[in-house]
């Protein structure tokens, strides 16, 4: 019919913070591509919208009604419905060659926002991100938003000076608690969300998260972590991932995702999901290739790991930084 509609489940026929708000890289590029503004200017305005609105908490709820221009239920999280949201706002500041200063407002604005209110720590010592239900914290974190953990240690760079050491140590903090996530498991491969209340720490309760679909989050942040630090661990952490996916995962004409990643026994679901390929694969290989494959002062990764160039200011020297 042509008729955009959303999705009939999101909150009052919401639009979902982690569509609209994941169009910034590309549509920009488009723009430099193209030299025709009117892409870069679309996006432009939904940051303008977003400026414009009042935020609980400084945090962004998951959902945003398109007639009324309000947001819908107050759910915010860093995983699903949220994650590439947050994670544009610094890559358009990184894309921009660090000209964006209200993209990397907004990304610093909200990850103090999510400092204050949504990581914790265990009594285990393990930090992690809860989700955010009308003002009441739900203590599990996804493996989607295990994503941040490279996303806070890339954004170090445009910290504040005494804030720097903070961002990577909450990377690393982070891209900890999602290695434990695997390695409480039997197949070592993490499930799709764990939690932390009723006496466990970093493991699934319910049979409805114990699944694993090939995701690459944890590998993304493994991979921002070796290339920011060097540390050995997340090229070890990385090599576990390998072996677990090619004892339990490798199958005839290619690899499958697993529904209970707690069981003794192998029960596959017999899909190769797409970013298998396009982000987890990718990661892995990037952790383990030098630092000048795609480095990161002349590439952007979108957040299906697709690299996009840096709009460098000297644009006399774009094409020899592109190479």
């Amino acid at each position: 019919s042509g008729i955009g509609r959303n999705w009939p489940w999101a909150s009052g026929g919401s639009s979902i913070l982690a569509e609209f708000g994941t169009l910034h890289l590309e549509f920009v590029h488009l723009s430099h591509l193209s030299g025709n503004p009117v892409f870069a200017e679309k996006v432009m305005n939904i940051r303008k919208v977003l400026n414009r609105l009042d935020k609980p908490e400084g945090l962004y709820p998951n959902y945003l009604n398109p007639s009324s221009g309000q947001w819908g239920q107050h759910h915010v999280s860093i995983g699903g419905l949220g994650d590439s949201f947050y994670e544009y706002l610094l890559k358009a500041w990184l894309m921009s060659d660090k000209t964006d200063e209200d993209g990397k407002k907004m990304y610093y604005d909200a990850v103090q926002a999510i400092e204050t209110h949504l990581i914790r720590k265990s009594s285990g010592g393990l930090t992690y991100i809860a989700e955010w239900k009308g003002g009441l914290l739900e203590h599990k974190m996804g493996h989607l938003t295990c994503f941040a953990g490279g996303m806070f240690a890339l954004g170090a760079d445009g910290a504040p000076s005494d804030k720097t050491g903070h961002h990577i140590e909450l990377g690393a903090e982070i891209a900890r608690t999602c290695h434990e996530s695997y390695d409480r498991t039997r197949m070592k491969l993490g499930p799709e969300a764990f939690r932390f209340d009723g006496g466990v720490e970093a493991i699934a309760t319910r049979q409805n998260e114990k699944y694993y679909i090939l995701r690459p989050e944890v590998i993304e942040t493994y991979m921002y972590m070796w290339r920011l630090t060097h540390d050995p661990k997340y090229r070890e952490w990385g090599w576990e991932a390998v072996e677990a996916l090619e004892k339990h995962c490798r199958v005839d004409g290619g690899y499958s995702g697993l529904r209970d990643v707690y069981n003794n026994h192998e029960s596959h679901d017999d899909v190769q999901q797409s970013f298998f390929l396009s982000e987890t694969l990718k990661y892995l290989y990037l952790l383990f290739s030098e630092d000048d494959l795609l480095p990161f002062e002349h590439w952007v990764f979108n957040t299906e790991a697709h690299p996009l160039p840096v709009l460098h200011k000297d644009d006399g020297n774009k094409e020899e930084n592109q190479k």
